[in-house]
C-alpha cells in the first residue's frame, strides 16, 4: 500500500502511517537519513489523518504514527498509541496556490480572499484532509459556501494542487506544505489574518510497538534538531507543542 524508504536491512523495518502534510520532508530527506544512520528501513503509508484513523480503527496498526496532535491525544485515550511517548514535529498553515506562471490573486485580507474565491472558476480542496475540513467551515462562516461549492472541485484525498495542473480548478486550497509538494504550481501564500489556521503534527509509537527500539528511535529522530532544521525547506515550521488542529 505504501512505499518502502530504502531497502530492508538486517535490522528489519518499521511501519509508518503519516499525514500528507509532512510527506515531502520525509520522502525527500528525513527517512533516507534515518535509514542511513540506523540501518532500519521505513515502510510508509501516507493519507489524511482522518483516513489513517479509519484504517487503525479497522485493525491496521503501524509502528509509528504521524498525525494531527489533537487526534493523537484521542487515540492515546483509546489505548491505540502511547501518548506518553508523543513528540511534536512541525506545523503549517492553510494556503492557496495557482498554476505556475498564472497571475497571483490578492489574498492579503479576508475581503480579498473572499473576492478571489468568488471570482474563481473552480476551487479545489480536500474532503478528508484537515485543511479541507477547516476550509469547508470557513466558507460557511464567510457566507460563501453555497456559491463556492457550486463550482468547487472536491477531492477525496491527496494533493489538491494536482487539480490545478490538470485544469479542473484554477485555485488549490491545502496546507502550505502540501501545496509545495507539487511541482508546476505557485504558492500564493497562507490565508490572511482572520482566516488563517495552523495545524500541528506529532509522532508517536503505537501501543503495540511501544517497546520496539526502532519505533522509538524513529520518533526521536523525527523530533530531533537535525530533523527540525529540515522542515522549513518543505513549508513547515517547528512545532510549538500546543496541539493546534482543525476540528
Amino acid at each position: 500500500m505504501g512505499e518502502v524508504a530504502m531497502c530492508a536491512s538486517s535490522h528489519g523495518h518499521v511501519t509508518l502511517f503519516s499525514t500528507l502534510a509532512v510527506r515531502s520532508a520525509l520522502e525527500h530527506r528525513l527517512l533516507e537519513e534515518f535509514t542511513e544512520t540506523t540501518g532500519t528501513a521505513v515502510r510508509t503509508v501516507f493519507d489524511p489523518t482522518s483516513v489513517l484513523r479509519k484504517r487503525m480503527a479497522s485493525g491496521d496498526h503501524p509502528d509509528v504514527l504521524i498525525a494531527i496532535t489533537g487526534d493523537i491525544g484521542q487515540l492515546a485515550a483509546q489505548g491505540v498509541v502511547d501518548g506518553a511517548a508523543r513528540l511534536p514535529l512541525a506545523s503549517t498553515g492553510v494556503g492557496l496556490a495557482v498554476r505556475a506562471g498564472a497571475p497571483h490573486p490578492r489574498i492579503a485580507t479576508v475581503a480579498e480572499l473572499v473576492r478571489t474565491l468568488r471570482d474563481a472558476r473552480s476551487v479545489a480542496y480536500s474532503r478528508t484532509g484537515a485543511s479541507g475540513i477547516y476550509f469547508a467551515r470557513l466558507l460557511a462562516e464567510l457566507g460563501v459556501a453555497e456559491e463556492v461549492n457550486a463550482r468547487a472541485t472536491v477531492v477525496e484525498k491527496g494533493f489538491t494542487a494536482a487539480a490545478v495542473l490538470d485544469g479542473r480548478a484554477d485555485l488549490a486550497i491545502q496546507q502550505v506544505s502540501e501545496l509545495m509538494a507539487i511541482r508546476g504550481v505557485d504558492v500564493v501564500g497562507p490565508f490572511p489574518a482572520g482566516a488563517d489556521h495552523d495545524t500541528e503534527f506529532s509522532a508517536v509509537p503505537s501501543t503495540a510497538a511501544a517497546g520496539l527500539p526502532a519505533a522509538l528511535e524513529l520518533v526521536r529522530f523525527l523530533a530531533s534538531e537535525q530533523a527540525r532544521s529540515a522542515y522549513g525547506a518543505f513549508g513547515l515550521r517547528a512545532a510549538t507543542g500546543n496541539g493546534t488542529r482543525a476540528s
